[in-house]
């Protein structure tokens, strides 16, 4: 274990910055505390990954907000089916209503 300089547990952390991305680090639990205790835990990456793993975040992060926006529309669609399901009964119950009126304006005239 490894202790900050206001003589406190430090925790394990990862730096998700472009110059250490994915770097594991040991800092002050005390996210208010000024004592700015950093450790490396890991060790340094190579300079291709420091290229490569902010564009795969970056990737990520697009292709989950696209998948909150297909979701979203999803949502408005299944809200649009309902209705339109609701609309296609009440039409049903219409079509029956007008062929019992027929059918009894039909008896009642012969």
């Amino acid at each position: 274990m490894v202790m900050c300089f206001c003589r406190k547990w430090a925790i394990v952390r990862t730096s998700w910055t472009d110059n250490n991305p994915g770097c594991r680090f040991w800092g002050c639990p005390d996210p208010s505390s000024s004592c700015g205790f950093i450790g490396w835990y890991d060790e340094p990456m190579c300079a291709r990954s420091k290229v490569i793993i902010p564009g795969l975040l970056r990737t990520i992060n697009k292709l989950r907000k696209a998948m909150d926006d297909i979701k979203e529309q999803a949502s408005k669609h299944e809200k649009a089916m309902e209705k339109i399901k609701e609309q296609a009964t009440m039409l049903k119950y219409y079509l029956v209503y007008s062929w019992i009126f027929f059918v009894v304006v039909l008896v009642f005239l012969l």
